[in-house]
């Protein structure tokens, strides 16, 4: 009994720490006109857009709001924010160079669905690898996740440092101006 009791605490803190991850993402994102890079230097932009889902309190107390629409500013969502809810999933575009990927992220259990890579081309030519297209789409299926653990490694080092006090009341100021 006792160890089911400890593995949903220890799921209870991953949902928390994934709300925490997605909220902070779409702050970052919009302080920084959403440019990032990645540990080895590479520029990269990140947008939360077209669908994004708060949510606050547990149980039979929870409160959602879902935010969907092809050119939504996500009002419902920022209110939701400023109310106390937290981001519990997001559509998320990366961008570098030409190549854009989309993915829907979950915070309960950091998963994504529907990632789509940029294009990879399928038209083969004389001479050509057969495996190169599959190849491709690997390797930008992997970059997408790169990019994504990049991006959770810098949350990580600035939750568990004597900065994250700094970066909530940034947050709060942004919810503030924003809303």
């Amino acid at each position: 009994m006792q160890k089911q009791v400890d593995l949903q605490l220890a799921g209870e803190k991953d949902v928390i720490l994934g709300r925490d991850f997605l909220t902070w993402l779409w702050f970052k994102s919009e302080q920084q006109d959403n440019l990032f890079k990645t540990k080895n230097g590479e520029d990269f932009a990140l947008y939360l857009e077209q669908k994004v889902v708060v949510e606050g309190g547990e149980g039979v107390s929870l409160e959602k709001a879902v935010c969907t629409g092809m050119m939504s500013d996500l009002k419902e969502a920022r209110l939701g924010l400023s109310t106390g809810k937290k981001v519990a999933q997001a559509r998320i575009k990366l961008e570098q160079d030409a190549n854009e990927w989309i993915m829907d992220v979950d915070a309960s259990n950091f998963s994504f669905s529907g990632l789509k890579t940029p294009k990879v081309r399928t038209k083969m030519e004389e001479g050509d690898d057969p495996d190169s297209a599959f190849l491709e789409k690997v390797y930008l299926v992997e970059k997408a996740l790169e990019f994504f653990d990049d991006l959770f490694a810098g949350f990580i080092d600035i939750r568990l440092s004597i900065h994250w006090q700094g970066e909530v009341e940034a947050l709060r100021n942004w919810l503030h101006v924003e809303g």
